[in-house]
């Protein structure tokens, strides 16, 4: 093992680490307050369900990368290849429509009582669990395909063929396979981004509309508070910039490892290096916005008066 492979693998030991432990906490946080009887909100829900997503992206590609980094490739076999690269799809699949349903739901919830959206304020938060439920089986069947008709073997010196993960080969990559990627996975994908970046712009509009008539009540009672909505809308719309960024620049970087026969070394390692930073440091930016520390805080004060 040399120098840079054990950095690299430093560098995905330590990012990999803290996506866990910044996931696992605030998914706590949230079942501490369901468990304690709180109502919670149904972006609450959705969080909830990207944070678990989230974690198993990290599983499923970072942990074989520093696995791979630290010189033991033999650990992996055919099917494991097969079964890390298809968990890791379909939860990269469910994270871009997590965090979409996230970013439109949030957009209906604000959106003026007599725009055209007030008839789904009420409708939307009930079909929140069937929408996850439908994507869920609908990207494990879509991914299902990939395994089936690409070869995915670990990675061994026997093997030629284009190389797409540092651990393993994809030794077959057809016209039909990719045809089918397009079809079933690149365009939703691209159709998933273009409703996120539409909400959050509709989102910043109606914040924007909402500070100019509030702004003279403001200024009378000397307040600078805001409104749970507007907290909620603001940290919504920094994890959404968030994934954006970063799923535009990992998928810059894919399609580059896509049009290369022999991709760089460096060049695989840093396009999966970005991949795992929405899942590793997304649940720090919702910490840094979201209130739910203080939410915690209210209900243990509550029931510390109960108790009294």
């Amino acid at each position: 093992m040399d120098f840079w492979n054990m950095t690299m693998g430093i560098f995905f030991l330590s990012q990999s680490t803290t996506g866990i432990l910044g996931n696992i906490s605030l998914l706590s946080s949230y079942l501490s307050l369901y468990y304690r009887k709180c109502i919670l909100k149904p972006t609450d829900l959705i969080l909830m369900h990207l944070m678990i997503v989230n974690s198993l992206i990290i599983l499923s590609k970072g942990v074989p990368h520093i696995i791979a980094a630290f010189g033991w490739k033999q650990f992996f076999t055919d099917f494991g290849c097969r079964l890390s690269l298809y968990i890791e799809r379909v939860c990269r699949s469910m994270s871009i429509a997590s965090t979409c349903l996230l970013s439109v739901f949030q957009a209906i919830t604000i959106s003026p009582r007599v725009s055209c959206w007030k008839d789904h304020k009420v409708r939307a938060p009930k079909h929140i669990g069937l929408s996850i439920s439908f994507c869920w089986v609908l990207y494990m069947v879509v991914n299902f395909l990939f395994p089936v008709l690409a070869n995915i073997k670990r990675n061994t010196k026997n093997i030629t063929g284009q190389r797409d993960f540092e651990y393993c080969f994809i030794t077959n990559r057809n016209e039909i396979t990719v045809s089918l990627y397009i079809a079933l996975l690149a365009f939703p994908e691209v159709l998933f981004s273009v409703l996120m970046v539409w909400s959050s712009s509709f989102m910043v509009v109606i914040l924007y509309r909402h500070k100019q008539r509030v702004q003279y009540i403001r200024r009378a009672h000397d307040s600078t508070r805001t409104s749970p909505d507007s907290r909620a809308t603001q940290s919504i719309l920094a994890l959404v910039s968030t994934f954006l960024a970063s799923y535009t620049l990992s998928s810059i970087l894919q399609g580059s490892i896509a049009l290369l026969y022999n991709p760089d070394w460096w060049l695989m390692n840093v396009t999966s290096f970005v991949s795992l930073c929405f899942p590793s440091f997304g649940p720090f930016v919702l910490m840094n916005h979201e209130s739910i520390v203080s939410r915690l805080c209210l209900v243990f004060m509550r029931n510390k008066n109960i108790s009294k």
